[in-house]
């Protein structure tokens, strides 16, 4: 499973793109969707980037590993000191 990830050129940001899209693929066909992005989405225009959807972390309590999404924030995510300090 993949997740697309495509941002705009946005001058009126900070830094200098928005995100206008995130969308979930079932699919291990990873040179298939990375032709289909690239063709659909204007590289001059957009930015896209594709991600594994779920990655392997190890809890730093118990040290036994698990899955979460690639886009979990530090400080929601077992994986990370931040998460057993609050």
């Amino acid at each position: 499973m993949y997740t697309v990830v495509v941002f705009r050129k946005d001058r009126r940001t900070k830094t200098g793109e928005r995100e206008i899209m995130r969308k979930d693929y079932d699919t291990d066909n990873f040179s298939m969707l990375e032709h289909t992005v690239r063709h659909t989405w204007e590289p001059s225009k957009f930015r896209t980037e594709i991600h594994k959807t779920w990655v392997e972390r190890v809890n730093i309590m118990t040290g036994k590993s698990y899955t979460e999404r690639f886009d979990t924030p530090r400080s929601c995510s077992p994986a990370s000191e931040s998460y057993w300090t609050m």
